[in-house]
C-alpha cells in the first residue's frame, strides 16, 4: 500500500499527515528549498537516491541529435498551473488566473514569501528564475466545465456544450435557483468530500432556461469562493482576474465572473496558457526572450469584462448561493426526524 506523506510547515517545522493509498511521496521543503531533512531522515531516504532539483528555466540537457536531427534543449520546466500562471504573465504580487476547464484551477502570484492558508488553499512554489523564487496560493474546484457536460449527456438539456450559453439566454436571470455542482464532493476552500450535486429553489415557473443559467452561474460561485479564500489569506484585494481554458468562450459565464467578483475578467487571445507558459519558461532560458518585459509584450487581451450588476444586487445573488451551500452540505449529515 502506498502512503503519501504530505509536508506542510508551521513556524518553520516539518509536519507530515499519513494518508494510505495514494500515488507519491512529497518531501520536499519549499521553504528552504531542499529535501527535507526532517522527513528523509524519518523515512530512512539517502538524498544521494534523490535527483537534484532545478529551476524552473535553464538548458536542463539536449535532445539526442539521431531523433531530431539536431541537438534541441530541454530548458523549461513548470506544473499545469505554474505554467498557466506563467503563460498568463501573472508575474507581480497578487495577480491570479483561472483555468476553466472539466474543474478550475486558480493561482495567485503570493511574491518571495510562501503564505500558510487559513482558508485550506495550497501554498506552493510557482517558479524559481535565475535563483529568485517566487510562491504562489492554489485552489482546486472539482466540478466546472463537466456541469455542461451533465446537461448535456445526462439530462439531454443541450446537445452541444456551446449550446448552453443561448439556452441560459433565454430567462433574464436565474429566478432564485442555484445549482451547485458537488457531484464528486466540494473542492477548495471547502473541502467536503460527503457534499453531493443540489439544485435549490425551483418552483413551477422553472424552466431548463433557470437550470442552464444556474449551472453556469454555479461556476462562478464556486471560483469566487476560492478567491475570496485567497484574499483572505494574503491580504491583497485583487485587481483583475485573468482566465484561460475552453469554459471562458462562454461570454455569459465570464460577464457573470466580473458581476458577482465586482472586478474585471480578462481573457487573452491565446487560452492554451499551460503550454505557453513552458515555452516563455524555456524561450527565456535559451535567450529567446531577453527578460520578462519581452515576454509581457507578446500577452494580448482578447476581451475585458468589467462588472455591470450593482453591488447590491451581487451581494443579494451571494447570500443565495451561501444557502444553497448549506442545503448541500447539510443533504450528507446525518439527522434525525420526527416522523
Amino acid at each position: 500500500m502506498d502512503t503519501w506523506l504530505i509536508w506542510n510547515f508551521t513556524n518553520g517545522k516539518t509536519h507530515v499527515t499519513d494518508v494510505t493509498n495514494a500515488s507519491r511521496t512529497m518531501i520536499y521543503n519549499i521553504t528552504e528549498m531542499e529535501w527535507d531533512q526532517e522527513l528523509l531522515e524519518l523515512l530512512d531516504i539517502p538524498e544521494s537516491l534523490l535527483p537534484e532539483v532545478k529551476s524552473s528555466s535553464e538548458i536542463y540537457a539536449n535532445t539526442n541529435s539521431t531523433v531530431l536531427n539536431a541537438e534541441v534543449p530541454i530548458a523549461g520546466i513548470a506544473g499545469d498551473q505554474q505554467a498557466a500562471l506563467f503563460g498568463q504573465r501573472c508575474i507581480e504580487k497578487g495577480m491570479v488566473k483561472n483555468t476553466y476547464g472539466t474543474g478550475c484551477f486558480m493561482m495567485m502570484n503570493t511574491g518571495e514569501k510562501p503564505i500558510k492558508s487559513k482558508n485550506n488553499l495550497l501554498t506552493t512554489v510557482a517558479w524559481e528564475i535565475d535563483g529568485k523564487v517566487e510562491y504562489a496560493l492554489e485552489g482546486s474546484i472539482f466540478i466546472a466545465g463537466a456541469v455542461v457536460q451533465w446537461l448535456r449527456d445526462e439530462l439531454g438539456l443541450i446537445r452541444k456544450s456551446a449550446d448552453i450559453e443561448k439556452l441560459a439566454k433565454t430567462v433574464d436571470d436565474n429566478d432564485g435557483v442555484y445549482l451547485v455542482p458537488a457531484f464528486a464532493g466540494l473542492g477548495a476552500p471547502h473541502w467536503d468530500q460527503h457534499a453531493r450535486g443540489t439544485i435549490v429553489g425551483l418552483t413551477r415557473g422553472s424552466n431548463s432556461g433557470h437550470i442552464a443559467r444556474a449551472a453556469l452561474e454555479g461556476i462562478a460561485y464556486q471560483a469566487m469562493d476560492v478567491l475570496k479564500a485567497m484574499q483572505s489569506d494574503s491580504g491583497i484585494e485583487i485587481k483583475e482576474l485573468r482566465v484561460d481554458g475552453g469554459a471562458t468562450a462562454n461570454n455569459l459565464l465570464m460577464q457573470f465572473q466580473a458581476d458577482i467578483l465586482q472586478a474585471p475578467v480578462i481573457r487573452p487571445k491565446i487560452l492554451e496558457t499551460t503550454a505557453l507558459g513552458a515555452a516563455y519558461l524555456a524561450g527565456l532560458a535559451v535567450g529567446y526572450w531577453e527578460d520578462h518585459q519581452e515576454i509581457n509584450e507578446q500577452w494580448k487581451e482578447d476581451q475585458r469584462f468589467d462588472a455591470q450588476m450593482e453591488e447590491e444586487r451581487a451581494a443579494e445573488l451571494l447570500g443565495g448561493w451561501k444557502k444553497a451551500l448549506k442545503a448541500t452540505r447539510a443533504w450528507s449529515e446525518k439527522m434525525d426526524f420526527d416522523m
